[in-house]
C-alpha cells in the first residue's frame, strides 16, 4: 500500500475512535449523574360525535315491489327532513361495486345498496332509525364511532401524564432530601384512544322497530371513547 492511500485510511480509523469514546463518554456521564426515571398517566373519556351508521336498502324488503333506486330517493329525502346533507354525511360502502345483485328461488334479480352515514349524536341516530324505518328500510347497524378533536384531547394527555411523573418523582425524592433536577429525557410509551366495540343493538331495535310501528324505541347510548396515555420522564437528581 502507498503512503498516498495509507494516510486517509489511517485518518478514517482516527475519526472512528474518536467517535466510539465521544459516544462512550457521553453515556458514561449521564449514567454517573444521579437521576430518577418515573412513569406519569394520564386518561379521560369522550363523548362520540362521530356515528357511522352501517346502511343497507334491498329490494328484497319489499319483495321486489320498490327498486333499490326509488328506495334511495326516499332515503335521501328523509335524511334531509331530518337536517342532515345526504352530499357530506352519506357515501356509498363500496364504490367499486355500488350495486348487489342476487336470485329470489333463482327467477328473480334483486338488486341492493350499502351506504355508511354519518351523525353527530344519539339523538340524530335514533331520528335516523325511526325514520327509514318508516320506509321500510330496517337494514341498520353501527359502523363504528370516532370524536373530531382527538388529536387536542391526545396533546392535553400527554402534558398531564409528564406532569403526573413529575408529581410522583417529587414525592420521590422527598424523603431523600435531595433536589429534583431537570428532565433529560421523556419518551412516549402509549398514546392510543380505546373506541369501545359497538354491539349489533341498533340493528335489533331497528328490525324490532320496523316490525312493530306502534313500538316505542328506546333512546339509543353509546360507550365513550378512552384516551390513554403514558410517559417515561428521567429527571436528574441535586
Amino acid at each position: 500500500m502507498t503512503r498516498k492511500h495509507f494516510l486517509p485510511i489511517t485518518l478514517f480509523c482516527l475519526l472512528c475512535l474518536f467517535l466510539t469514546n465521544f459516544v462512550h463518554a457521553q453515556n458514561k456521564n449521564f449514567l454517573d449523574q444521579p437521576y430518577l426515571e418515573v412513569a406519569g398517566n394520564a386518561d379521560t373519556l369522550v363523548t362520540p360525535d362521530e356515528i357511522y351508521l352501517r346502511i343497507q336498502i334491498s329490494e328484497a324488503d319489499t319483495k321486489g315491489k320498490i327498486s333499490v333506486e326509488e328506495l334511495e330517493q326516499k332515503m335521501v329525502n328523509a335524511l334531509k327532513a331530518l337536517g342532515l346533507d345526504p352530499e357530506k354525511n352519506l357515501t356509498t360502502r363500496d364504490l367499486a361495486s355500488n350495486f348487489q345483485s342476487y336470485f329470489l328461488r333463482g327467477k328473480q334479480v334483486l338488486k341492493s345498496k350499502d351506504y355508511v352515514l354519518k351523525v353527530a349524536t344519539a339523538v340524530q341516530a335514533t331520528q335516523v332509525l325511526m325514520s327509514l324505518a318508516d320506509l321500510g328500510i330496517s337494514n341498520i347497524s353501527v359502523d363504528h364511532v370516532d370524536y373530531s378533536h382527538m388529536q387536542q384531547v391526545r396533546n392535553l394527555m400527554l402534558s398531564r401524564a409528564v406532569q403526573d411523573a413529575r408529581t410522583k418523582a417529587l414525592a420521590m425524592v422527598q424523603p431523600l432530601h435531595q433536589s429534583l433536577g431537570k428532565a433529560i429525557h421523556i419518551v412516549e410509551t402509549n398514546a392510543y384512544p380505546i373506541r369501545p366495540l359497538q354491539a349489533n343493538t341498533l340493528q335489533i331495535e331497528a328490525r324490532g322497530f320496523a316490525a312493530d310501528q306502534s313500538a316505542q324505541l328506546p333512546q339509543i347510548d353509546f360507550e365513550k371513547i378512552k384516551i390513554e396515555t403514558s410517559v417515561q420522564v428521567v429527571f436528574t437528581l441535586e
